[in-house]
């Protein structure tokens, strides 16, 4: 009986304790950790929901890149901070690959992190660049089947969602095309636009520009439907790979044990601004759909991404890092 009154004041004292930091939260400037190098489409997105954030709740949301490792460096950076809530990771369906592709990583990937919610959801698209030559996917296949090896793509890193949809393009048509590293989806653009790499798999959002300015190639789009942004160009099961469908998303999380009330505040503003008219206008011209659902709906929805990249990457054959 001792043990559960002792249990039991723990348990309140905790309960208090989070609630009063809830209470004053935030006091001071929170962090904001993006996991690739800045111009990119999530450090595009970052510092547009930072801007609204931060007149929010009256504190600078101050954003960080951290690139490199294929998003593990910035979010082991965000499980070992202080559970407080001035600092959070933006990840992309990128964080729910890594457990399936990496033999081990620095952190938990799913008791290590609270999830606070999904920003929103997107599509990529494969890309190739005007000096390649390539003008359609069934010409890419063509001439990737033709010369094994030959053709190359750009790569913001092994366990990137564009890393991973790219194999699975590989695998599903059986191309032999090599990868070259890059920082980030930004970076990848500019060498498609200098010929340095001939194809690749980037963010629509980043992609629809260059693509009506004629500076890149729009080939396919690798969700299940057709963008309204750009209708002409079909979907990769449109263009001979039936069935295949790869979409991506965004989503904010903070470390483990952040109290309740704190990531519940952040998710509530963090909808708030999702849904503000210049927001949304500024969402759709990034071919992006805002969702900002709640904590708990994210973290179920995390927990199935994770179940279902985990057999994709089986299904893929793509060996472990």
């Amino acid at each position: 009986m001792r043990l559960f009154n002792m249990l039991s004041a723990a348990a309140l004292v905790t309960l208090i304790t989070s609630s009063a930091h809830a209470q004053t939260y935030p006091n001071r400037p929170i962090r904001l950790i993006v996991p690739f190098a800045a111009g990119g489409a999530v450090d595009v997105l970052a510092r547009l929901l930072a801007g609204k954030l931060s007149e929010q709740v009256g504190q600078p949301v101050i954003v960080e890149n951290r690139p490199g490792a294929g998003g593990t460096l910035a979010a082991d950076q965000v499980a070992k901070s202080p559970p407080d809530g001035y600092t959070i990771l933006q990840n992309t369906n990128g964080a729910a690959i890594a457990p399936a592709l990496y033999n081990s990583l620095p952190f938990d990937a799913v008791h290590d992190f609270a999830p606070v919610t999904q920003l929103v959801a997107s599509n990529l698209i494969l890309v190739a660049s005007p000096r390649s030559g390539i003008t359609s996917m069934q010409q890419l296949i063509t001439e990737a089947k033709a010369n094994p090896g030959k053709l190359n793509y750009g790569s913001s890193g092994v366990g990137n969602p564009l890393h991973l949809t790219m194999e699975m393009i590989k695998h599903a048509t059986g191309m032999d095309i090599l990868a070259v590293p890059f920082r980030g989806d930004a970076q990848i653009n500019a060498a498609l636009i200098a010929g340095d790499v001939e194809i690749a798999v980037v963010p629509l959002a980043t992609a629809v520009p260059l693509i009506q300015d004629g500076r890149i190639r729009g080939l396919a789009i690798t969700g299940a439907r057709r963008s309204s942004t750009v209708p002409d160009i079909p979907t990769v099961a449109e263009s001979g790979v039936p069935g295949f469908a790869s979409n991506s998303w965004q989503g904010w999380f903070m470390a483990a044990k952040t109290p309740v009330p704190v990531v519940e505040r952040i998710q509530q503003e963090t909808a708030k601004a999702l849904a503000l008219p210049d927001v949304r206008q500024r969402l759709a011209a990034m071919a992006y759909e805002g969702v900002g659902q709640p904590p708990a709906e994210f973290a179920t929805y995390y927990k199935d991404e994770i179940a279902k990249f985990t057999r994709v990457i089986a299904d893929a054959k793509i060996p472990k890092q």
